[in-house]
């Protein structure tokens, strides 16, 4: 039964969730604080949680410094105590164990999010606005230029915007599709590159010839309209788009009452 009350953020946990298989293995970035935090680590969270109550239970996060840390038992504040007594199956101090996972192809999934996405799928998370120096100096790379080399199945989430969507970042941090076709091919990277963007208002995939972001589904009460035009440049459309399957009631009990009774992973921000 399909949930009468639903939050953006539920939409978007229930959508990546059914994407997410059992026995994977996913990579969850850093979030700084609000909204940031809520797209790049509060929704991947729940979602991987949802997926193990509902049909994958052997899925697992690599967070942090925490690998397969147990999402029954999410703390009531993400605070650095709360990091060393959160049981997981190991917590290694050394940031390159976990950069050698990347490299090896040790992850199945990770979910990134930036401020600026293009019609390719290439991120930046570095600099807006060009030049030297830029306009706007952002995080930096961190690891996410190794995420979208090596892992299988990439996720972008973030929310749509015509100042997020643009038709080329101004800086590339990780390479999503380089300039389609087979250009990302041509650089040798043997991750297949970035999958899905889930977003605030729709989901898309990628064509898989030109490798352009393709309109895949409408999150309910968007028309096609308020999509395009939140958007820099106009993505592939095939046919009429369908809408995105809402939440159901149990999911949405699972979200509120199970995964994050407490509002953990949701910081101020969210909309």
């Amino acid at each position: 039964m399909t949930a009468d009350d639903y939050t953006t953020e539920e939409m978007m946990i229930t959508a990546i969730a059914r994407e997410l298989r059992d026995d994977e293995l996913g990579f969850v970035g850093l979030g700084t604080a609000a909204r940031a935090f809520t797209l790049a680590v509060g929704i991947p969270i729940a979602a991987a949680r949802l997926a193990q109550l509902r049909h994958a239970p052997g899925f697992s996060i690599y967070w942090g410094n925490l690998l397969t840390p147990s999402l029954d038992a999410i703390p009531d504040a993400l605070l650095q105590d709360a990091y060393t007594r959160w049981p997981a199956a190991a917590s290694p101090a050394d940031v390159g164990y976990k950069i050698d996972m990347v490299t090896r192809g040790r992850f199945d999934v990770s979910f990134e999010s930036a401020p600026q996405v293009d019609r390719y799928g290439n991120l930046n998370i570095t600099a807006l606005g060009g030049g030297s120096p830029p306009k706007t100096r952002l995080v930096g790379c961190l690891a996410q230029t190794e995420h979208l080399a090596f892992i299988k199945r990439p996720i972008i989430v973030t929310d749509l915007s015509r100042r997020g969507f643009v038709p080329k970042v101004d800086f590339i941090t990780s390479v999503g599709y380089l300039d389609g076709g087979d250009s990302r091919r041509a650089l040798g990277l043997p991750g297949p590159g970035p999958s899905l963007c889930v977003t605030d208002k729709a989901i898309f995939d990628f064509h898989p010839a030109s490798k352009m972001m393709r309109l895949r589904s409408i999150h309910p009460g968007f028309t096609l309209e308020q999509v395009l035009d939140n958007m820099g440049f106009e993505p592939v459309i095939e046919g009429e788009p369908r809408p995105t399957a809402p939440p159901t009631a149990e999911e949405v009990r699972l979200i509120r009452k199970v995964i994050d009774p407490h509002g953990t992973l949701f910081q101020p921000g969210s909309v």
